[in-house]
């Protein structure tokens, strides 16, 4: 087929099929010796294809031609190794790019507040357990941090589950502050401020400065969009109905022993049995103290597994209202992290 033909199955315009003929990358099957016009082959649409998506995400010629030129394992690993550059790089231009623009404004910070660097770092990995990626819904990405009086807050909630957990800062607050910083750079930033005994916040114009002792200072970018009502959420739950304290590390094991998307808790006064909500596993009877009325109530495994995952303490306590509320799930004897997560419908209907 000539050339335009080729570019159009291909997707790659002529000027680059020429230059990547003229490249050795992807030569024309056949030239007129006499037009010179160049013709290509069938067979070399699926080279081209993937030529051109590697270009696509910036992989350089001399990284083209290892992939084009190897077996999927290599070529597989060599994909990896140039994503992870790509997003280090990005990472690293990102904090450059705050410096700079730190720099061009003067515009000072302001002292917001601090933390121990290993409490504050799991924390924020606990709270964004709780965050998703949703197209057009960015702030689900984001971690809500609020600075008071007399505390720190960060919440996080992805719409099916809600985490927050409130810290103790080393000494009062500078001053009230509050924002929803870029999930994703926070945690990105999160060894950094583990390895710091003392971590500084600071608040400047679109995003946040994360001052570590001894290391490189992370900022963190603030979305603009609005974070959801959670208070509002809270303060118009129902009454707790039944009360269940359970064993955190047995009830994770039996999530895990069931293979089902969805899971059952049937609590009744000797205790909770977990029930594979498609009948397709055997209940796993499990001892608890339980209060209250005898309830079944069902869940996603994706939504209860990491609620209970990341609760603090050998015990967690979970406050049920009824089928069809959120459940709040906690620490049995410390207060300080709380998540809630949605149920489903028995009838398997989100």
């Amino acid at each position: 087929m000539p050339i335009g033909v080729f570019a159009q199955r291909s997707g790659l315009t002529p000027s680059a099929l020429r230059f990547y003929a003229d490249s050795g990358l992807l030569p024309p099957a056949e030239v007129d010796p006499i037009s010179g016009y160049r013709y290509y082959s069938a067979d070399q649409v699926a080279r081209a294809t993937v030529l051109r998506q590697l270009r696509e995400i910036a992989m350089p010629l001399a990284g083209v031609e290892a992939v084009l030129g190897s077996g999927a394992d290599e070529a597989s690993r060599l994909l990896d190794e140039h994503v992870s550059k790509v997003v280090g790089d990005a990472a690293a231009a990102q904090q450059k790019a705050a410096v700079i623009k730190s720099a061009l404004g003067d515009v000072p910070s302001l002292p917001i507040a601090a933390q121990k660097g290993p409490v504050l770092a799991d924390a924020v990995e606990q709270v964004l357990t709780a965050t998703a990626h949703e197209p057009g819904m960015l702030v689900l990405a984001g971690l809500r941090i609020e600075v008071g009086h007399e505390a720190v807050t960060l919440t996080a909630t992805d719409r099916y589950r809600l985490a927050t957990r409130t810290l103790v800062p080393t000494g009062p607050p500078r001053r009230t502050w509050a924002g929803t910083v870029d999930g994703d750079e926070l945690r990105a930033a999160v060894a950094e401020i583990r390895r710091s005994a003392l971590v500084r916040l600071e608040a400047v114009p679109y995003g946040i400065w994360l001052r570590v002792q001894d290391g490189e200072d992370r900022h963190c970018r603030l979305l603009p969009d609005e974070f959801p009502d959670y208070r509002l959420m809270l303060a118009s739950l129902g009454e707790i109905t039944t009360r269940v304290t359970v064993s955190k590390a047995l009830l994770l094991r039996a999530l895990e022993e069931h293979t089902g998307e969805r899971i059952a808790l049937h609590v009744t006064a000797h205790g909770v049995n977990v029930v594979s909500a498609d009948d397709e596993h055997p209940d796993i009877p499990l001892p608890a103290t339980a209060t209250g009325q005898a309830l079944q109530i069902c869940f996603e495994l994706t939504t209860l597994y990491p609620a209970v995952s990341t609760a603090i303490g050998p015990d967690v306590m979970l406050d049920l209202r009824g089928s069809d509320q959120p459940v709040t799930i906690r620490s049995a004897d410390r207060g300080d992290l709380t998540t809630l997560a949605m149920p489903i419908k028995s009838d398997h209907t989100a």
